[in-house]
């Protein structure tokens, strides 16, 4: 059975960043990158906003970057997925792939979180080619042309405002009527208050239409049954995420849609020695810039962590040693 210093599972600007942190302070970082090797950047076509790409960068050659960095600070990055977790005691026990048990002295947990789609086959085939499911990433490619967002939650408004800033027209996708969204009602308020913001009410979407990028979406009001097509160049998916935490329910505390709570402050979980971070503790942000700050914050906080426990074994290790003399 393996036995690793810093176990980091995930990969993504969280995993690696963390994994390039750990390697320079000799941890020894094993990483393992999970179902999606890179995350969820490598379905993005075009990253923008992260700092240091003046051109711009394609988000999978991104993350061939990332990982290259990690390697070359000589983390050793593998292929696997973790599927089961035991965090009963000490050293945490670790399965990959349902047969391998590993053996940590602290784990790094970077899984990340997955948006939640329609279902539209249109939809998967023309993400990264005017579907995306994050405005604030993907919104500035669309600037100045009509765009479409399908969700009524709060986050569904504030991406709605946000694309209306940059936006010629956006039009809001509701299945239920105005007295039926999810979203705060101060939050409902700005987005009728907003007039390049049309929100379709009782609509749904019924695909999205373009053959290499998207040219329209065609929507069916859910109370007179008629079909219309919104004539847009960008449709937005804001209906949710689900972070990538199953594996660990039941181990570490979580709110109540499934993100890992950490220490405020801190990427500590409730149990000594596991560490979160990136999108499957951060259900406000979702940026890759901050995923990559909590990636090093967690690999700080587990080196602190392994310093003390190296340190109190030493000390231990000197009481016994002195208790034999006596």
């Amino acid at each position: 059975m393996d036995f690793i210093k810093c176990l980091i599972i995930g990969s993504g600007p969280a995993g690696y960043t963390a994994a390039i942190y750990a390697a320079r302070a000799g941890l020894q970082p094993v990483l393992y990158q999970g179902i999606q090797p890179g995350g969820q950047l490598t379905i993005t076509t075009e990253v923008e906003n992260y700092p240091g790409y003046q051109e711009g960068i394609a988000g999978p050659e991104m993350m061939v970057n990332f990982e290259k960095q990690a390697s070359r600070m000589g983390a050793d990055i593998r292929y696997g997925l973790v599927t089961k977790v035991d965090f009963s005691g000490w050293p945490l026990r670790v399965q990959v792939d349902e047969e391998k048990w590993l053996q940590a002295e602290s784990v790094i947990i970077c899984t990340g979180a997955s948006a939640k789609w329609l279902g539209l086959e249109s939809e998967q085939r023309l993400n990264g080619y005017g579907v995306s499911a994050c405005a604030v990433c993907d919104g500035f490619f669309f600037r100045g042309r009509e765009v479409a967002i399908v969700g009524a939650g709060d986050t569904a408004c504030e991406e709605a405002i946000y694309l209306s800033k940059i936006c010629s027209k956006v039009h809001m996708i509701v299945r239920k009527s105005a007295s039926g969204m999810k979203a705060s009602r101060v939050m409902r308020d700005r987005v009728l208050a907003t007039p390049n913001i049309e929100v379709h009410f009782n609509s749904e979407t019924e695909e999205v239409v373009g053959e290499h990028k998207v040219e329209g979406v065609r929507i069916r009001n859910t109370l007179t049954g008629a079909v219309g097509t919104l004539a847009v160049s960008a449709f937005f998916v804001a209906i949710g995420h689900q972070p990538n935490s199953e594996v660990f329910k039941g181990w570490l505390e979580m709110d109540a849609q499934g993100y890992i709570k950490t220490l405020p402050g801190t990427t500590r979980t409730n149990i000594d020695g596991v560490f979160a971070a990136g999108d499957v503790q951060d259900h406000i942000y979702r940026q890759a810039v901050t995923a990559a700050g909590t990636g090093c914050m967690a690999a700080l906080d587990a080196e602190r962590y392994l310093s003390r426990i190296e340190s109190e074994v030493l000390s231990h290790q000197y009481t016994e040693e002195l208790n034999s003399v006596e």
